[in-house]
């Protein structure tokens, strides 16, 4: 399973070039490569939709003989019931356990032997699964992960194994991480009724009390040709990459989704805390606001995209906001400090605000200083040259990431899992540009009262003497 950090795990993959990788865009990068330029050049994407009702996007990309496939099922931990949070995630590794035609462990041996890599990653919305293989090797692996969509069956015994790999997976990167641990208890603090409280790898108690009938039974559920998209992309040819899919997905039965019930969360009606206290080097505090989110591409209006530009804005480049005003200079408070917001998802979105307090400042200097920064700009407004700057890095990032095959498949996906256009990445950034200052001072005024707001505040302890015993030994091997 591919974690995001905790301060990330608030949104969606959608708009991973347009707001996360900025982060690691020069401000100066203002041209194509001359790769991004070919990629430019390319034909774009196109969708057809197989004879099952499964979705098939495919993105040619000329540039190098590979080819990426993947595979995102609608279905996540908030499709998820109470007492069996998690199983998402355990069919996950389940779907690496084999079909009747493949022996647990084929599967990733198959697509090494091809020189290629492969992988899968579980969160809140989604579930998906890659290859990225010679382009010669395209069709072995679609008739591969074809046959673990519709077959994947295995024994018991494997997934009495498997589960205690994904139980020392939680104690690893939630139970023994005290700011992975403080971030699972804020969402379950600032959730109610959206299944996003609970966590994606599960509560441990219902990893203990799952059974295999569980995983099979969420697989029957929801692993369903109308619930899921191909995404291939590389050097291929669209019409024999929609013959291949036609070959090895089309042929799958069809059968109806599910009917999702709507989930609403109740407004929050005041201002909500919660400490952790665990043996760890640093304090650390997180602000949590309820935000509205992007309901509709088509909506000029909403304030998420304004948000966006915000968070950006504070934490947006190296020597932002709030890189500047709390962690540089003599009179600094925080080791770091950083500001994310959510934008599309299935379900409600954060805004969040978190920082590390400085040798001799405490939590609850960082928390102030973090509001008062946001209360700045509700008050004097932002300059031409910060937006500026902040735009100029989306159209950089729009640029570089077409020089990976990876991330414009991954793009396309997360796309579709949020029922968004194949342009949408081209549509988001120009209206991200079309944000003004104005704008950005009145939903910094209008969102960040106490009512919507929700801290988290971690408590170090010293470190314990000796290590927490551990009831099971992880089997070697990736943990996926």
């Amino acid at each position: 399973m591919k974690h995001l950090p905790p301060r990330r795990a608030a949104s969606g993959a959608v708009l991973a070039m347009a707001l996360l990788a900025p982060w690691a865009v020069p401000a100066q990068a203002q041209s194509a490569s001359p790769s991004a330029a070919a990629a430019a050049a390319a034909p774009g994407p196109q969708q057809f939709t197989l004879a099952n009702g499964m979705t098939l996007i495919v993105q040619p990309d000329r540039r190098s003989p590979t080819a990426v496939q993947m595979v995102w099922v609608r279905v996540g931990s908030i499709d998820e019931v109470d007492g069996t949070s998690g199983v998402a995630h355990a069919l996950e590794h389940m779907m690496f356990k084999g079909t009747k035609d493949i022996k647990p462990g084929e599967f990733s041996r198959r697509v090494a032997a091809l020189g290629g890599q492969e992988n899968a990653f579980t969160t809140r919305d989604y579930t998906g699964y890659y290859q990225q293989i010679p382009v010669g090797s395209l069709e072995q692996v679609m008739k591969l992960e074809s046959d673990r969509f519709a077959n994947n069956q295995w024994p018991d015994d494997e997934f009495k194994r498997e589960i205690e790999v994904v139980k020392e997976e939680r104690r690893l990167r939630t139970e023994d991480q005290p700011r992975a641990l403080l971030g699972e208890q804020q969402n379950a603090a600032v959730f109610t009724a959206s299944p996003y409280h609970r966590p994606v790898v599960g509560w441990m108690s219902d990893l203990d009390a799952m059974t295999p009938e569980d995983a099979r039974a969420f697989f029957k559920q929801w692993y369903v040709p109308a619930n899921a998209v191909l995404v291939v992309a590389g050097d291929v040819d669209v019409a024999q990459v929609r013959a291949m899919a036609e070959k090895y997905y089309g042929r799958i039965p069809s059968r109806a989704v599910p009917a999702r019930k709507p989930r609403i969360e109740p407004p929050q009606r005041g201002i909500r805390r919660i400490e952790l206290k665990a043996p760890a080097e640093q304090a650390y505090v997180s602000l949590a606001y309820r935000v509205p989110q992007l309901a509709n591409i088509d909506d000029v209006n909403s304030d998420a995209w304004v948000l966006v530009v915000l968070s950006a804005v504070l934490d947006g480049y190296s020597g932002a906001r709030l890189d500047r005003a709390l962690t540089q200079g003599p009179d600094r408070v925080a080791d770091s400090a950083g500001a994310y917001s959510g934008f599309v998802g299935r379900g409600p979105q954060l805004f969040v605000l978190d920082g590390v307090p400085a040798a001799g400042k405490s939590a609850e200097v960082v928390e102030a200083a973090l509001r008062a920064q946001v209360v700045r700009i509700a008050k004097e407004g932002v300059g031409e040259a910060e937006l500026a700057r902040v735009k100029t890095q989306w159209v950089a990032s729009e640029t570089y990431k077409r020089d990976s095959v990876m991330a414009q498949a991954r793009e396309l996906g997360s796309n579709w899992i949020q029922g968004l256009p194949l342009d949408a990445s081209e549509r988001i950034v120009a209206r991200l540009q079309s944000v003004t200052a104005a704008q950005v001072q009145a939903v910094a005024a209008k969102y960040f009262g106490d009512d919507q707001l929700t801290v988290a505040t971690l408590r170090p302890l010293p470190p314990e003497s000796k290590p927490r015993g551990r009831g099971f030994a992880a089997p070697a091997g990736e943990m996926r």
